[in-house]
């Protein structure tokens, strides 16, 4: 199985003539164009999808991946605003579930997926209140056996280089995560995104990997000769539930 991973796209709206908005949806439609070359069985989105939370914003994004070939499921990061993404999204069905944040599963692929909504309004940094907790924890010991993907906006550990320090408003809530985690073996990868750079490392027993902002103007730790070039993540399960990431660059 093959999966795209992209964030951070910052959208704005579709009138706008601004040269950063220019840039950043000319980066994403060549990010989609590339990885529907590259055959994914599936593309994940970990948040701040557009840039204001605005439902016009959102209906402009959903222009752009309805060329996506492969289905998209995205979480909210902490720009995106949830109201506003059910109405402008309504394409994506999972979206339409009912509560104050955005939790699901998709069953139906070779590696099970759980989308989390690590945000509260308001609040740049992370959340994951108790309620979230317990519905992951019920959800891992749902389907223990099957290979597991998490994704969700917020890295939960500290990446000095980027100034991203104490990112979870709550830290007894990180701790409690990489407890969770920790106990449940089938969990292969996290996926995040919000601080605009490459970084992996191991968690919970389990590799924790985010991605460069698509938005290129944004973008951290990038070497200089991909500085202009749109830039996703490839993810293919091997062997041995082994998740393999490679960096993919855009080409011209």
């Amino acid at each position: 199985m093959l999966i795209a991973h992209i964030s951070d796209t910052h959208v704005m709206r579709a009138s706008s003539t601004d040269q950063i908005s220019r840039g950043r949806e000319q980066s994403l439609r060549l990010c989609i164009q590339d990885i529907n070359r590259q055959g994914v069985d599936a593309v994940l989105h970990t948040g701040d999808s557009v840039q204001n939370g605005l439902i016009e914003e959102y209906q402009f994004f959903q222009s752009i991946i309805d060329d996506l070939e492969a289905p998209l499921f995205i979480v909210p990061g902490n720009r995106d605003r949830l109201s506003a993404m059910r109405v402008g999204l309504k394409n994506l069905d999972y979206l339409t579930c009912k509560g104050e944040f955005l939790n699901y599963t998709i069953e139906k692929f070779s590696v099970r997926f759980i989308g989390m909504d690590s945000t509260l309004a308001g609040e740049r940094k992370g959340f994951f209140c108790q309620a979230r907790q317990d519905w992951l924890e019920e959800q891992l010991k749902l389907v223990p056996e099957k290979p597991t993907l998490i994704f969700f906006h917020h890295p939960p550990f500290d990446i000095p280089a980027e100034g991203y320090i104490q990112g979870y408003k709550c830290l007894e809530q990180r701790d409690a995560l990489e407890d969770l985690i920790s106990r449940h073996d089938q969990v292969v990868q996290i996926l995040c995104g919000h601080v605009h750079s490459f970084n992996s490392k191991e968690w919970g027993r389990a590799k924790v990997t985010t991605m460069p902002s698509l938005a290129i103007d944004v973008r951290k730790s990038v070497d200089d000769i991909y500085s202009e070039a749109p830039i996703y993540l490839l993810h293919q399960l091997g062997p041995e539930k082994v998740l393999s990431t490679k960096l993919r660059i855009v080409p011209d």
